[in-house]
C-alpha cells in the first residue's frame, strides 16, 4: 500500500472558491488537468498515465488505472504537483463554476467515496480515482450523467466540488430520498443507488422534472448540490439568442430532451 501524503489546506472564497494546499518537501497532490490556479516556485508538475494513485507498479497497473479513467470520460493522464523545494510550498486549485469545495477525509469515510464524475477536484498523492460500477439495470439504462460514477479510494484527503448550495445528509438504515440524478455529488458506498420511473404520465407531462429520478437508500452519508453543471449549461444554452431551445423545458419535450442529453 502506498503512503498517502498528509497535506495542509485552506479554502478561500464563498461562491467561487479555490483550495490552497501547502506541501512539505517531497509531498505531492494529484489533480485533473486544467484545475490548477497557481503554484509557488519549487513545485514541479508531472503527468502520469493512469489514475494517479501510484499504488500499482508496472505496465499492467498503469493500464488498469488509465482504463478506469477512460470509462468515466476523463483523460488517460493525471497531473501530479510535487514540492521539489527545500521548504513548504503552496499550490491552489479553483472550482470550475459557482459552488462549494468539500474536503473529504477518506480514512474517516471508510476508505472509499462514490462521486459524480465531474465532482473530483484534487487530492493527496496516493488517492486512487477510478470507476464505480452500478449493478442495477435501471441505472445503466436511464442514469444519464449519474450512471458513470467515480470511486475515490485511499486513506488521504480528497476535494470534490458541489455546484450551487451544498446539502449534506446522513441517511439512517432503510431511509430513502429521491433526487434528480445530476444533484448527486457524492455518497458513501453503503448507500444504495438506483433509478426509478415517475410512474404517472401526468407527472411526466407537467412536473418539468423528467421521467426518471434517483433513489438513495441508507445507511450512509450523501452530499447533494443545488446546481448541477448540466442544468447550468442547459439554461445558458437556452438563453442564447437564435440557438436556444426555447421554452420546451418543463414540458414532455423538455423531459425527453433532458433524458436523451443527460440533463435528467
Amino acid at each position: 500500500m502506498a503512503r498517502m501524503d498528509v497535506i495542509d489546506y485552506q479554502i478561500f472564497g464563498s461562491e467561487m472558491q479555490y483550495v490552497e494546499i501547502e506541501l512539505d518537501p517531497a509531498e505531492a497532490a494529484v489533480a485533473e488537468a486544467g484545475g490548477m490556479m497557481f503554484m509557488e516556485n519549487g513545485i514541479e508538475m508531472e503527468t502520469v498515465f493512469g489514475d494517479g494513485s501510484q499504488q500499482k507498479s508496472g505496465l499492467m497497473g498503469a493500464l488498469l488505472g488509465a482504463g478506469k479513467r477512460l470509462l468515466t470520460g476523463e483523460s488517460l493522464f493525471m497531473t501530479i504537483f510535487i514540492n521539489r523545494g527545500s521548504g513548504k510550498k503552496k499550490v491552489a486549485f479553483a472550482a470550475p463554476y459557482p459552488g462549494k469545495i468539500i474536503p473529504m477525509e477518506l480514512k474517516e469515510l471508510g476508505g472509499q467515496l462514490i462521486c459524480q464524475k465531474d465532482a473530483f477536484l484534487c487530492a493527496a498523492k496516493g488517492v486512487s480515482v477510478g470507476i464505480a460500477f452500478q449493478r442495477k439495470l435501471g441505472v445503466g439504462l436511464f442514469g444519464g450523467e449519474g450512471f458513470i460514477m467515480q470511486k475515490l479510494e485511499g486513506d488521504g484527503l480528497a476535494f470534490v466540488h458541489a455546484g450551487g448550495t451544498l446539502s449534506e445528509r446522513a441517511l439512517a438504515p432503510g431511509e430513502m430520498i429521491r433526487v434528480d440524478t445530476g444533484c448527486i455529488v457524492a455518497m458513501q458506498p453503503s448507500v444504495t443507488y438506483d433509478i426509478e420511473y415517475v410512474g404517472k404520465i401526468k407527472s411526466a407531462l407537467f412536473s418539468g422534472e423528467g421521467f426518471f429520478y434517483a433513489t438513495l437508500r441508507g445507511p450512509g452519508k450523501v452530499w447533494l448540490q443545488s446546481l448541477p453543471l448540466s442544468r447550468l449549461a442547459s439554461r445558458l444554452y437556452s438563453a442564447m439568442p437564435g440557438i436556444g431551445r426555447g421554452r420546451e423545458e418543463g414540458s414532455i419535450l423538455g423531459g425527453l430532451g433532458g433524458l436523451l442529453d443527460g440533463d435528467n
